[in-house]
């Protein structure tokens, strides 16, 4: 196995930790999913700079890096409408509408992507994707860094609450609509391959 394909397995892993500690009640657990998050980030940006740079693009490579992605970024959010919901006190509110979309243009680019696969063609990436991708990865550590702030010294605490929680509701908002914006760029621009036999 290369090494792009190692970080992917890796993010597979930093995904399970990254929701294991969202979700268990253990001292500074939003910290650590902060982390865990950020590392896979990290990896994401990696694995797929070394796989081109070095011409190690591989099929698992091309199935399982937008599959771990996914899981990450899908998780994330799902998680938030729980915590944001069980939490009274929570700073930013996180509407399962908004993960709902989210989720759904995930799905249907994916299915989209498996149809081009079937046909022997590959659907190259839309620069509103990528825009997609950015805020949803800045929502997401904005999101984290509301939550963990309360487990961070008062200092720290107290640079955070005076624009975090704005910040983080603006980028959730900023990430629903480049989502939903993208995700129907993409079918429109693609719609031959699922209107032909129609």
């Amino acid at each position: 196995m290369n090494l792009p394909n190692k970080l992917t397995v890796s993010r597979f892993v930093l995904a399970a930790l990254f929701i294991w500690t969202m979700l268990a009640p253990i001292p500074y657990g939003r910290t650590l999913a902060l982390f865990f998050f950020c590392i896979a980030g990290v990896t994401d940006f990696l694995d797929g700079r070394i796989a081109r740079s070095r011409g190690l693009i591989t099929n698992f490579g091309i199935l399982m890096d937008p599959l771990a992605d996914k899981i990450l970024v899908c998780s994330a959010f799902i998680l938030f409408v729980e915590s944001s919901h069980t939490h009274p006190g929570a700073r930013v509110k996180v509407a399962a509408w908004m993960v709902i979309v989210i989720v759904t243009r995930e799905l249907a680019i994916t299915g989209l992507r498996l149809l081009a696969v079937s046909k022997n063609l590959v659907l190259a990436a839309e620069k509103f994707g990528k825009h997609k991708t950015i805020s949803q990865l800045i929502t997401i550590i904005a999101l984290l860094v509301v939550e963990a702030d309360p487990e961070w010294p008062a200092p720290l605490q107290n640079f955070f609450n005076g624009w975090a929680p704005q910040f983080a509701a603006v980028m959730l908002w900023v990430a629903v609509i480049l989502t939903a914006i993208s995700g129907l760029i993409y079918l429109w621009r693609n719609r031959a391959l699922y209107m032909e036999d129609v």
